[in-house]
């Protein structure tokens, strides 16, 4: 569908005009003042290079004349059309290129906003390299579209119909010639033009495609370092590249072959008709002036011609880059707020409950993540989600977020299907401790903030205490203001995690949501840590997903999920007298924990 984004780059259906640059148009709307403006600019600097040939006219029929004043005032006037057209031309120029960069970070905000709302869902059908990829590649094609190509090409096509009307009133004769030439130039212009247009779409898939590959190997450098798979990525990335370099000849080669034959028919018209024309001066049947006259309109006609078939490659192109955006921008969502939310009430309690709910992952339709899963979590409690990876413990978190909806089966807070909400509005209920934490390429300090912007450095610093991390943190170069490179890659998995839990403990929401939190700790931080998460927890509602048993044995319930479904319920002890999978897990892990003791 129109709407919805194409897995394959060769699935899309290829358009063969430059139709999809009017998805432009509500960017344009509201800078028309700018748009007016610089079309007045344009046309008076094309009335102006069109008024030039008829001064030029009129000095070649004077030279003979007896008094020089008449000569002289044609000079005076032809300079002065010059000055105008000079200070016309900078004016057009300010004001296209103003509305041109202004246009496009119009275009990139809006595809950013759009995207960074998307669902996890959406990327599993597109690369995030992709995506990059047209909000800088596609951006910049389409500003050069409307800081130059458009405002040259209205430009032409002025001059072009301006100058053919003074051509037919200079000599109905040499013009009549002229425009036997029209239609076979503009044939190939066509022509050439609709497989440039499909060219153009397919040198920006491989670019994107190419970006995306980029993009993923660079973020996993030191993966591919680990693995010695620098030779592979190498090989591969080449291998798109080359194939963008392929697609990008082939179009190269289909235009300059429009050019060499549009500049061929027009400049070979252009001596055919001097030749006509200088016979007829020598007959006294045109003056010389009118002849120079006619002459440069015809070649200004041809030029703009010419430059047409040029600028008809460049719009092309961009229809090809706006088409790939609008796509983005138009994009469905398998996740949504619905149209008339439910309001959120001002406290939250954190009452959670599964009814029924069975998942798939949209990559993975034939395999169930969960199958009819049922439990509630009360106000307050702390419920571990435990079982073999794989088993749908992480799948309840992603869910819960509202990451992705489940195909059947109901989930809710406080008794409020979370489709009802906003996701925006229930999502400030909960804070959550991914099992890979994500770090951004700030300081230590507005890590932790993004929990909750509005926080003091104060309460910046009573969160990192209470998650253990703040006598590391303290010791960095420049404490707390210290940068942590891109994904935190100056920081150890152990210190990127608990920056990550007191990014939880500082957002301070009534549903506290821990993916092994305390996975990449060491014996003496995962205990400091487990007493802060045991003080949060204990007037909030936790889930805790976890492999090591022993970080929830304290919890009041514990789930044990397998295979996708619940298989038991209980407290530890409990589960451990029935004998089952937890019994088993529990078993392999505190005898392992005893032998290597």
């Amino acid at each position: 569908m129109a709407n919805q984004i194409q897995e394959n780059p060769q699935d899309r259906e290829k358009a063969k005009t430059i139709g999809p640059i009017r998805g432009l148009l509500p960017f344009l709307k509201p800078y028309r003042h700018l748009v007016v403006l610089a079309f007045a600019a344009l046309v008076l600097t094309a009335g102006l290079s069109l008024a030039l040939p008829l001064a030029v006219r009129r000095v070649v029929d004077n030279f003979s004349a007896d008094s020089s004043r008449i000569l002289d005032q044609y000079f005076a006037a032809a300079l002065g059309v010059a000055a105008l057209l000079a200070l016309g031309t900078g004016l057009r120029y300010y004001l296209v290129t103003r509305l041109g960069e202004r246009v496009v970070a119009d275009i990139r905000e809006a595809v950013y906003n759009r995207m960074i709302g998307m669902s996890p869902a959406f990327f599993e059908r597109i690369m995030t390299g992709e995506v990059l990829s047209r909000i800088t590649t596609d951006t910049t094609l389409i500003l050069s579209v409307i800081g130059s190509s458009i405002s040259v090409a209205l430009r032409n096509v002025l001059i072009f119909i301006g100058g053919l009307a003074f051509l037919l009133a200079t000599s109905l004769k040499l013009a009549g010639m002229v425009l036997l030439v029209v239609p076979l130039v503009i044939v190939p212009i066509i022509v050439l033009g609709r497989r440039l247009r499909g060219l153009s779409r397919d040198n920006q898939d491989k670019i994107a495609e190419s970006s995306g590959n980029a993009s993923e190997t660079l973020q996993a450098a030191q993966t591919v370092q680990a693995f010695t798979h620098e030779r592979q990525s190498r090989a591969k990335f080449a291998v798109v590249t080359e194939q963008s370099f392929e697609v990008a000849k082939v179009r190269i080669k289909t235009r300059a072959l429009m050019t060499m034959i549009v500049i061929f028919l027009i400049f070979a018209s252009v001596v055919g008709v001097l030749w006509v024309g200088a016979n007829d001066v020598r007959s006294g049947e045109m003056s010389a002036g009118a002849l120079i006259q006619f002459l440069i309109y015809a070649v200004m006609v041809a030029g703009a011609v010419a430059a047409l078939s040029e600028i008809w490659g460049e719009l092309q192109r961009a229809a090809g880059a706006t088409e790939r955006l609008v796509e983005l921008l138009n994009a469905r969502d398998t996740v949504d707020d619905p149209a008339q939310p439910v309001k959120m009430p001002d406290v939250v309690a954190g009452a959670i409950a599964f009814e029924n709910v069975n998942f798939s992952y949209p990559s993975r339709p034939e395999t169930a993540a969960l199958c009819g899963v049922t439990f509630t979590v009360k106000p307050g409690e702390t419920v571990a989600l435990v079982g073999p990876s794989g088993a749908g413990k992480t799948t309840i978190f992603q869910l819960l977020m509202r990451f992705f909806d489940p195909e059947s089966g109901q989930i809710t807070l406080d008794g409020v299907d979370l489709k009802s909400l906003r996701r925006e509005d229930f999502r400030q209920s909960f804070a959550m401790v991914p099992q890979d934490p994500v770090i951004f390429a700030e300081s230590a300090r507005e890590n932790i903030r993004f929990g909750r912007p509005d926080a003091t450095d104060a309460e910046v610093e009573d969160a990192a205490r209470a998650a253990a991390a703040h006598d590391f943190l303290s010791a960095l170069p420049q404490g707390y203001d210290s940068f942590v490179g891109e994904r935190g890659v100056m920081l150890s998995g152990g210190q990127r995690q608990r920056i990550a839990i007191a990014r939880a403990i500082l957002r301070a929401a009534p549903v506290l949501l821990l993916d092994e939190a305390t996975s990449a700790l060491d014996a003496e931080s995962e205990r400091l840590v487990q007493q802060a998460v045991e003080a949060l927890s204990a007037d909030r509602t936790t889930l805790i997903v976890a492999h090591r048993l022993a970080t929830v044995k304290k919890a009041d319930r514990i789930v044990v999920f397998d295979e996708g479904q619940i298989v038991a319920t209980g407290t530890h002890d409990a589960l451990v007298a029935e004998g089952g999978l937890y019994a088993r897990l529990a078993r392999l892990q505190f005898t392992e924990g005893l032998a290597a003791e």
